[in-house]
């Protein structure tokens, strides 16, 4: 546990003690995500490529004598209260339910948990791309088991999956494992690869020539959803294909792109560019692990427009919108490279760029993004920042 407070750790327990009376007893942080390469990869049994960012979720919260939760979210002004005996999906409090399936998901896991009082408040945009979500889940998670005495029964890894299972089974989206993921286990300064098969893991160290930029093109991403199912649809299909062959594939993480080439007669052309940019995909994560430790950050770049091309022209989720945020991003000198980052459609898109140009990459959006699509856009900077901690404030009383 740290014990740090900024300001508005302090403004979100005054708000706490106003709703709810008395003092809270911790605070717990779950923080959102950008994916430095690595898209639409997981799903296919890949790696994976993210950062852990400085825009969180916090839940303030102290403990209840009984299996009551009481809930205040900041954001949506919004009051709910379930128990821990009777959880039920609710159509109407949607980002209730993530709390209620994190809940679900560590009971399920045999953890005894103890009702608990908590404001929610979070600056992760939603909607985005930054996995708000998983940042909530995560946050609930760490507040849970930490109200209940509990903190070490999970290790990181179980408590990504067990939030990935909330989303999954309880909310019904069927999100990989990478957000919950890098939302535990970022450390500062560090990327995060991850091996979305065996879960393996390990902490890239993020070079200080570099800092990120992220671009939020606040565009629609209505087709996000039925596109993603589609596209894993098209992935499985590819991979059937090909087994005719290669029986001994499983995914296409198992696919080389020289062997895939040599069997590309056995797939429909749209099935083909849809595994060929999964295929280079996983390449480009490794190669950019590669490069990032070599300190070949122009290399990072290539890399990094090379998988916003493949997810343009191959997989085609982009949008304009997104073309037109990374247009901008590289048309300044000190833009190593850009891609869009997430699922897709809308959202955001990740730049790489030298310390001291995050500003000229930001004008350069307000000015040329906006022109090309009519929206105004939201600009962020954050160095790779700590996963999911929890911070004492002491007992708290009811």
């Amino acid at each position: 546990m740290t014990t740090s407070l900024d300001s508005r750790n302090q403004s979100l327990i005054e708000e706490f003690e106003r709703r709810f009376g008395g003092r809270p007893a911790l605070i717990a942080v779950g923080p959102g995500r950008v994916n430095l390469i690595g898209e639409h990869t997981d799903y296919n049994d890949g790696f994976v490529l993210p950062v852990a960012i400085k825009r969180d979720v916090r839940l303030v919260a102290r403990p209840r004598e009984d299996r009551h939760v009481r809930l205040f979210s900041l954001e949506y002004d919004a009051w709910y209260e379930f128990h821990l005996d009777a959880l039920a999906y609710n159509d109407d409090v949607l980002w209730a339910n993530y709390v209620q399936g994190v809940a679900w998901a560590l009971q399920e896991r045999g953890i005894p948990l103890t009702g608990m009082d908590a404001l929610i408040s979070g600056n992760v945009p939603r909607a985005s791309g930054l996995s708000s979500s998983a940042a909530l889940e995560v946050a609930t998670a760490r507040a849970f088991l930490a109200v209940a005495g509990q903190e070490g029964a999970l290790t990181g890894p179980q408590l990504a999956q067990a939030a990935q299972r909330a989303e999954n089974q309880f909310v019904g989206v069927n999100c990989g494992i990478m957000d919950q993921f890098i939302s535990v286990l970022g450390q500062e300064g560090h990327a995060l690869l991850i091996d979305c098969r065996s879960l393996d893991y390990r902490l890239i160290p993020f070079p200080a020539e570099a800092s990120l930029v992220i671009g939020n093109t606040k565009a629609s991403r209505s087709l996000a959803g039925s596109a993603y199912n589609e596209r894993r649809r098209q992935c499985e299909e590819g991979v059937a294909l090909l087994r005719q062959r290669l029986p001994a594939i499983q995914a296409l993480r198992d696919v080389t792109g020289e062997q895939l080439e040599a069997n590309r007669d056995l797939l429909p052309p749209l099935v083909y560019r849809r595994c060929r940019h999964v295929v280079h995909e996983n390449e480009r994560v490794l190669q950019t692990v590669a490069a990032l430790e070599q300190g070949r950050l122009d290399e990072v770049g290539r890399l990094m427009n090379a998988s916003h091309a493949s997810l343009r022209d191959d997989y085609e989720v982009s949008s304009p919108a997104l073309d037109a945020m990374v247009e901008a991003m590289v048309s300044v000198p000190g833009c190593y490279g850009a891609r869009l980052t997430g699922a897709g459609f809308g959202g955001c898109a990740v730049a790489l760029v030298r310390p001291g140009q995050e500003q000229a990459v930001a004008d350069a959006i307000f000015d040329r993004y906006p022109k090309a699509t009519n929206i105004w856009p939201e600009v962020y900077t954050s160095p790779p920042a700590a996963g999911a901690h929890v911070i004492s404030l002491g007992n708290g009383s009811a």
